[in-house]
């Protein structure tokens, strides 16, 4: 399938398939600053992320008084309760720009907007979607129901931002590059709400990402109630960056998050930091001291001064704890259990201590994510690794990667120095950090995960992340300006096919703005995009 989109997105890009029009235009740029406002973009071609295949023409739908959502099956079953929850969210997310009635029905017989669940068609995936319109609708065709949930992320882009309108004419035939599309958010140095990340959730998944990596842990705060380790969250709970009254989350808040995200598609990826960046918790139990003594609970940002007592059996059971009462919680395939920046773990424990950490998670029926330190170790089999290097990051530490893919490891790719949204867009930006150097909106989208680590092949390319760290960032607010528009780079960069260029892309970001203004969405106006 991966050849497959590569093909049809270089064939709309030589106009093989003639009154098709390509999103992903061929390489070059010919950028005009960003206040020179080049010509309005066909809706088609203004889609984010870029379908692998559109051909645009034919009469368009008037989606108006009459407009119906209906649901059902290729081999006409009318009871598939999914398809019908996924046509209920989407007339909900609808309703609201429109101001219509939306009614969901039963069956996907009739004029209006089809959602069609046909599991036998070709060459959609297990997440791809085909969306065909014509003067007596729009159907959405997907074998399972999340690419109608995707088709219907598109459908929305292609109306007014607001009141009735029409759907212009044409299909689109679409499936993701990258199974792994990565959003992650840190709670741990200044806590967000269960309502806060519902919201994220909402962007993230109208722009086609599909995972949501939660940072629960670190040196200044544990965000997670464990039942067995009550004080990790009543107490560890307490702190965060610049002595703030910190939070955490209930597990009944936890199960909340998870199955709202679910319903949008989009998998949870819990993380509890290990052996370093742990201490809160240490500051909540003594006995995870070597020395059975607990710290002060901290609230500055510096990294790497934490360990967890690697050589006590109670740290073992303290994990197996944590991990398993947190993989019960979790529906999706990970879990992850950080590795990164243990700088107080000598070598050897750090190898020790990774290999029980990794068995801890096979027991529980889990599989292993950790930072690309534990390529320095001895990943387990299956284990995936998430990159988070940069341009200067040391070449050994690429090659230990790089070998690891080609022992069979994937590879998430969360590159700082691109990726990072803590990351400042550049020097008048006034949250975030430098360390990895400025990151504006261009330099997130400029480059290609397939070729980006010498020695990774695409194939072990599981997809692409990107992290928000919070060391200062602590409102809503803060959080959408350094996310957008970065993450919709990323949103791009883990669907579209190739190639693709800046040229386009700037023009296509541009035309998001009306609907990000619509949410209130508060983001960065790179001055090299032409905003409308």
């Amino acid at each position: 399938m991966r050849v497959l989109r590569r093909t049809l997105g270089t064939l709309l890009v030589l106009g093989v398939l003639g009154a098709s029009v390509s999103c992903t235009a061929a390489h070059g740029d010919d950028a005009k600053p960003g206040g020179d406002r080049p010509a309005a973009l066909a809706p088609y071609e203004q889609l984010l992320p870029a379908p692998a295949f559109v051909r645009a023409g034919g009469p368009g739908y008037a989606f108006g008084e009459g407009t119906v959502i209906r649901t059902g099956r290729a081999d006409g079953d009318e009871g598939d309760e999914e398809v019908r929850r996924v046509g209920e969210l989407l007339a909900e997310q609808l309703r609201g720009p429109s101001g219509l009635p939306l009614p969901v029905v039963d069956g996907a017989a009739g004029d209006g907007v089809r959602l069609r669940l046909d599991e036998g068609a070709a060459g959609l995936g297990a997440e791809g979607y085909r969306l065909e319109t014509s003067a007596s609708g729009v159907t959405l065709t997907a074998r399972t129901p999340a690419g109608l949930f995707h088709a219907g992320q598109t459908l929305r882009q292609l109306l007014p931002v607001a009141g009735p309108g029409t759907v212009p004419g044409g299909t689109v035939t679409d499936a993701p590059r990258f199974a792994y599309r990565g959003a992650m958010l840190d709670i741990a140095r200044h806590f967000f709400t269960v309502e806060q990340v519902k919201r994220y959730v909402d962007q993230l998944a109208e722009y086609k990402v599909n995972t949501l990596h939660l940072h629960l842990t670190d040196d200044q705060g544990w965000r997670i109630a464990i039942d067995g380790w009550p004080r990790l969250a009543e107490y560890g709970g307490g702190s965060e960056v610049g002595g703030g009254p910190g939070g955490y989350w209930t597990k009944d808040d936890y199960r909340e998050l998870v199955a709202y995200a679910g319903q949008r598609y989009v998998d949870v990826v819990p993380e509890i930091d290990m052996p370093g960046h742990v201490n809160a918790a240490q500051a909540s139990y003594a006995e995870l001291n070597c020395d059975g003594k607990a710290p002060d609970r901290y609230t500055g940002i510096k990294v790497g001064f934490s360990s967890l007592c690697v050589g006590k059996e109670r740290t073992y059971e303290f994990i197996d704890d944590v991990l398993g009462e947190l993989a019960e919680l979790t529906p999706g395939r990970y879990l992850h259990i950080g590795g990164d920046e243990a700088h107080s773990t000598p070598a050897a424990d750090y190898a020790a201590f990774m290999d029980r950490a990794q068995q801890v998670v096979a027991r529980h029926g889990k599989t292993v994510v950790a930072w690309h330190q534990l390529a320095s170790a001895r990943p387990a089999r299956g284990a995936v690794l998430q990159y988070w290097g940069h341009d200067r990051t040391p070449a050994a530490d690429k090659a230990a990667v790089a070998a690891a893919a080609k022992a069979g490891h994937q590879v998430i790719l969360s590159p700082a120095d691109r990726l990072y949204l803590d990351m400042k867009y550049d020097v008048t930006t006034k949250p975030g950090l430098v360390w990895a150097g400025y990151v504006p909106v261009r330099r997130s989208y400029d480059w290609n995960p397939g070729t980006y680590l010498s020695g990774v092949a695409e194939s072990a390319v599981l997809g692409v992340e990107a992290p928000l760290w919070t060391e200062t960032i602590a409102t809503r607010h803060d959080l959408e300006f350094m996310a957008f528009p970065r993450v919709l780079s990323l949103a791009e960069l883990g669907w579209s096919p190739t190639p693709r260029n800046w040229s386009t892309y700037r023009q296509r970001l541009a035309s998001q703005a009306p609907r990000l203004n619509a949410q209130h969405i508060a983001y960065y106006r790179a001055p090299d995009v032409p905003w409308q």
